[in-house]
C-alpha cells in the first residue's frame, strides 16, 4: 500500500513539474496575450511587460532603453500592424538633433568680401594694397575718414583712445604765404575751439616773414588763425633743451613754451617736401617744434647750431629728424600727452614752407589720426602709393629717400610702421 502511495505522489510531482508551475521564465497564455511558436528574445537590460492591450508592449520606467526592436505577430485579437511594432529608442545622447534644414555635405564656402577703403577722391582701395596694413591686434590703430570737414575732424579726434586735457597746444604750420596749402581756419576752427586750445608755432631758420616774431604773428593773423584761437610762438622767449642719447643728436632744442602745455595736438597737412620728401606728423614735430637753433641742429644731423639748414648727408639728417621727435615724445610722458591728426588734401609735391608751391595733380584722400606718429605717417605714405594718381608725390618722396625717416623712427622705438586702419566712414 505504501509503495502504491509513493508511486502516486511521484507521479503527481512529475505532472506539476512539466506543467510549468513555479518556473519564473514560463509564459501562460491568456485570451489577451499573443503567442508564437518561437521564444521572444530578451536582453539582460530590457524586459517586455504586458500592458493589458492586445499587441502592445512597454518598458518599465527603471529600465534603460536599448536598440532592440520586437515585432509581435498579429492574432485575431491583435491591433493593426502599425500598432504592433515597438521600437526601443537609443539613449538620449545618441539621438541626432532634429533640424528643419536639409543636411548638406561638401557645400562650397563663400569667399569673404574684399575689405576696402574709399578715398575722398572716390578711389576704392583694398586694405591689402596698403603695404604696411596688418590685422594684428597688437598693431597701433590709424583712424581714417574720407570726409574732409570740420565735423569729420571732431569725429576722428573723438575716436582717439586718450583725448588731451588741460592746457593744449595745436601745433600746425601757418604756411609761408597765402598761396600755400596750409590748413584753413574754416576747416580746423571747430576742433580747436572745442579744445580751448592755442595754436602753436616756432620761427623758421631761413629768410622770410616767419623768421621774425612780429611778422610771423602778422602772418598768422592774415591766415585767419588768430580769429579762432590764441597764437603762441613757442620760441619767442628762447628755447629749451631735451636730452636724448641718439646716434645723430644728443638733445632736441625746442621752443621754451613747450613746458607750458599739458598736451599737444600735432595737426599736420600731409604733402611733399623739397628736403624730407614728404611732410607729415614727424616733420611737424622734429622741425616744426624746434627753435631756430634746433632746426639747424637737426638739419645738420647734430653737427652745428648755426649757419645754413642745407645738409650733405640725406639719410643722416632724416635720422636726426626722427630722433628729435623721439626726444619730444619721451618728454611728453613717452607720448601719452601727444596725439596726431593729418589732413590729406591739396596734396602738392611742394611744402607749405614754399611761398609759391606747385599745384596738386592728385585727388584729396581724407583725414587720418593716431597716437603713433610713425604709423600715421606710414599710412599716409601707403595711401599715396595705393591711389592711381600719386605718381608725382611718389617721385618726390623716393628722390629724397623719404621713407628712411620712418625706418629709423621705428628702429629707435618711436612707433610702428605696421598699423591697423579703422575706417570711421564718411
Amino acid at each position: 500500500m505504501k509503495k502504491i502511495r509513493s508511486a502516486v505522489l511521484l507521479l503527481f510531482a512529475l505532472l506539476l513539474l512539466f506543467s510549468g508551475c513555479g518556473n519564473p521564465y514560463s509564459r501562460h497564455g491568456t485570451e489577451n496575450e499573443t503567442t508564437t511558436g518561437a521564444p521572444v528574445p530578451v536582453s539582460e537590460s530590457a524586459f517586455l511587460t504586458e500592458t493589458g492591450t492586445a499587441g502592445e508592449s512597454s518598458l518599465p520606467e527603471t529600465v534603460p532603453p536599448t536598440e532592440t526592436t520586437v515585432t509581435v505577430p498579429p492574432t485575431q485579437t491583435a491591433a493593426p500592424a502599425s500598432q504592433t511594432e515597438t521600437t526601443l529608442a537609443p539613449p538620449p545622447e545618441t539621438i541626432p538633433a532634429q533640424t528643419d534644414a536639409p543636411i548638406q555635405t561638401d557645400a562650397p564656402t563663400e569667399a569673404p568680401m574684399a575689405r576696402t577703403v574709399t578715398t575722398n577722391g572716390g578711389n576704392v582701395l583694398e586694405l591689402s594694397s596698403l603695404a604696411h596694413y596688418t590685422d594684428a591686434q597688437s598693431a597701433p590703430v590709424v583712424y581714417f575718414t574720407k570726409e574732409i570737414s570740420p565735423d569729420a575732424l571732431l569725429r576722428i579726434y573723438g575716436a582717439l583712445p586718450h583725448p588731451l586735457s588741460g592746457k593744449i597746444a595745436v601745433k600746425l604750420s601757418t604756411g609761408e604765404s597765402p598761396a600755400t596749402n596750409y590748413l584753413r581756419p574754416e576747416l580746423i576752427g571747430k576742433l580747436v575751439r572745442s579744445l580751448n586750445a592755442s595754436i602753436a608755432e616756432c620761427m623758421t631758420a631761413y629768410g622770410g616773414v616767419r623768421s621774425v616774431a612780429a611778422l610771423h604773428r602778422q602772418a598768422a593773423a592774415d591766415r585767419g588763425y588768430t580769429a579762432i584761437a590764441a597764437f603762441d610762438l613757442m620760441d619767442e622767449d628762447g628755447d629749451m633743451e631735451i636730452p636724448y642719447a641718439g646716434t645723430r643728436i644728443n638733445r632736441a632744442i625746442v621752443g621754451s613754451h613747450l613746458a607750458d602745455y599739458d598736451g599737444i595736438l600735432v595737426l599736420s597737412h600731409f604733402k611733399g617736401h623739397a628736403m624730407a620728401g614728404f611732410g607729415g606728423a614727424i616733420k611737424n614735430v622734429g622741425i616744426g617744434m624746434s627753435s631756430r637753433t634746433g632746426k639747424i641742429y637737426v638739419h645738420s644731423a647734430g653737427t652745428r647750431t648755426t649757419g645754413s639748414i642745407l645738409h650733405t648727408d640725406q639719410k643722416a639728417w632724416l635720422e636726426a629728424l626722427a630722433e628729435a621727435v623721439k626726444a619730444v615724445s619721451d618728454y611728453e610722458g613717452n607720448g601719452a600727452r601727444m596725439v596726431y591728426l593729418s589732413v590729406m588734401n591739396r596734396l602738392s609735391v611742394s611744402c607749405d614752407c614754399e611761398a609759391l608751391p606747385l599745384e596738386p595733380d592728385m585727388h584729396d584722400i581724407g583725414i587720418l589720426a593716431s597716437t603713433d606718429p610713425v604709423a600715421l605717417d606710414q599710412a599716409c605714405v601707403d595711401l599715396v602709393y595705393a591711389v592711381p594718381d600719386g605718381h608725382s608725390l611718389i617721385q618726390r618722396m623716393e628722390s629724397r629717400s623719404g621713407v628712411h625717416v620712418l625706418e629709423h623712427a621705428e628702429a629707435i622705438g618711436l612707433g610702428s610702421r605696421s598699423y591697423r586702419l579703422v575706417d570711421l566712414g564718411a
